[in-house]
């Protein structure tokens, strides 16, 4: 196994292990809840903006390794975020996911660029991201269909 394949699985397992940010946060001022039907993932986020910046982001929900990696990742990705930051590291993320050029480094969610080789699973790693976009977009529920 590559050194990248065995960094992709260490982070991954650890954060589907030990989530970080996996509880209910209960004075929030945006939350949507994200399913995936293919696999029967469920996700909600729960975001606090003031100002247009993230101040605090929390998750809940079940699924497999690579949908709760990707929620923990993105929860302590986006806080001290402005709008307009979180808007544009879901699009680079997306990209990357899904196998198309992004415009910036991504740091820690550079680690789920594997998952392009597994079409599938790209809904898998989205679902958080879905769910934020809907909460910011004031949406309550959001698919990955």
């Amino acid at each position: 196994m590559s050194d990248w394949n065995e960094l992709y699985l260490e982070v991954i397992l650890d954060h589907n292990k030990n989530p970080r940010n996996n509880e209910e946060l209960e004075l929030y001022t945006h939350e949507a809840k994200g399913h995936n039907p293919l696999c029967g993932d469920r996700i909600s986020i729960q975001i606090v903006l003031e100002n247009e910046k993230v101040k605090e982001a929390k998750f809940t929900g079940s699924g497999c390794a690579i949908s709760t990696a990707s929620a923990s990742i993105l929860t302590e990705t986006i806080k001290g975020k402005n709008r307009s930051e979180v808007e544009s590291l879901f699009e680079n993320f997306h990209g990357l996911v899904t196998g198309k050029e992004t415009e910036k480094e991504l740091g820690k969610l550079a680690i789920f660029e594997g998952v392009k080789k597994y079409p599938a699973r790209v809904k898998c790693a989205t679902l958080s991201w879905h769910a934020l976009m809907a909460a910011l977009e004031g949406k309550e529920e959001t698919t990955t269909e």
